[in-house]
């Protein structure tokens, strides 16, 4: 079993907090081996798509009760009849024990879910693969960009391509038609293949809409589902009130540079396709580290921008660049920000093997380093995660 110790400490750092831990990621991106990697010894597994969970769970407080373990585990909760009665119980009368409670999507998601739990629990989103555990892999970066950072296609030494039109067709089944209740999958996949298309560019409903020959409510509807369940992450414009900003259009991502490269027909990647999936990997780490904040971008109407910002203060404001190669920059966007936004540190994140360093560009210091490397500069300069 991979030991993965970043995704671990997340768990252990929630429990501080709350006694239920919702560990969300979507299908396949290892959350069952994740909760099993705590040892036998510790959990008590409980598999709730077999129907004997519903049986077992039938009176959480006898079932509280004589558990035997430290920790218990609720894998795909959802599939239980009632999973937030379940889940209260728990945290209410045994306050003692640690519980897990896994999905591909949000409690929120779930029509079962009559409580949200307020109080009571901590999410952990699980994301693929990151950069920094490519090595527990054995995987070198160029896989993870092509196979993506699902454990099973990022182990395997040649692309799966089955594997991803029936992983579409698994999402659609077992967790967008149960969850919300749509039944064309057909209308739902258009959709989900023309964002992975576009990932990493604007999205404008109407357009969407107009392109795929659907209502503005269809395509609403579906990126809402798509964007709880974690198939696509949605990153706001950052404004402050500078003229020509882009204030209302967001960015869409797919959640996996596999399905992104799928979708594309990326076969095999190119040296110029690198670089815009080096910016989902570097937004999945992102969105690991600084769980709690608002990771936005920054674009002005003649399409000058900063790929993502980071709100640190009211004042302050980081901004990073991806970039393949740091000779890929260039300091026109970023000049500009910061004519408007002076305050806040610079960052061009790639994928270097050597220890981060400052350089001036354009009159401004900027640092240049790997993912690991932002995070330590990124935390060491009063950054958090909360």
């Amino acid at each position: 079993m991979i030991e993965r110790p970043f995704w671990i400490s997340r768990i252990e750092e929630a429990w501080k907090e709350a006694s239920i831990v919702w560990l969300a990621g979507v299908r396949r991106a290892g959350k069952t081996t994740l909760v099993q990697s705590l040892g036998e010894d510790r959990i008590l597994y409980v598999n709730c798509d077999l129907p004997v969970a519903s049986s077992m769970t039938a009176d959480p407080e006898l079932f509280f009760r004589d558990c035997g373990r430290p920790v218990v585990v609720f894998d795909e909760i959802h599939r239980l009849p009632d999973p937030s009665m379940v889940l209260k119980i728990g945290a209410d009368l045994f306050s003692e024990l640690k519980i897990i409670a896994t999905g591909s999507s949000t409690l929120a998601a779930s029509r079962k879910f009559k409580d949200t739990l307020t109080g009571r629990k901590r999410v952990v989103r699980l994301t693929p693969v990151l950069w920094d555990e490519l090595p527990a892999f054995n995987a070198p970066l160029s896989r993870r960009l092509y196979h993506g950072g699902l454990p099973q296609t990022l182990l395997a030494e040649s692309k799966p391509m089955s594997f991803y039109r029936e992983w579409m067709d698994s999402f659609f089944a077992r967790d967008i038609q149960q969850l919300f209740a749509f039944r064309d999958p057909a209308k739902f996949n258009m959709l989900f293949e023309y964002l992975l298309k576009q990932s990493g560019g604007q999205f404008e409903i109407t357009r969407t809409a107009g392109a795929l020959g659907v209502s503005r409510q269809t395509v609403a509807d579906h990126l809402r589902a798509l964007e709880t369940t974690q198939a696509v992450t949605i990153v706001r414009p950052f404004h402050g009130g500078g003229q020509k900003e882009i204030i209302k259009m967001p960015k869409v991502y797919g959640f996996d540079t596999g399905f992104v490269a799928f979708a594309r027909g990326w076969d095999p990647l190119r040296q110029d396709e690198h670089g815009p999936l080096w910016e989902h990997v570097v937004l999945e780490y992102l969105q690991a580290h600084v769980y709690d904040g608002e990771i936005l971008y920054w674009r002005m109407a003649d399409d000058r921008e900063v790929d993502f910002v980071i709100p640190r203060t009211r004042d302050e404001v980081d901004a990073i660049e991806c970039k393949w190669s740091p000779d890929q920059f260039n300091a026109a966007g970023l000049s500009l920000f910061r004519n408007w936004y002076p305050k806040g540190r610079n960052y061009i994140i790639s994928p270097i093997s050597t220890p981060g360093y400052a350089k001036r560009v354009s009159g401004m210091e900027v640092y240049i380093c790997s993912p690991a490397g932002w995070w330590e500069k990124y935390r060491h300069s009063g950054g958090s995660s909360r």
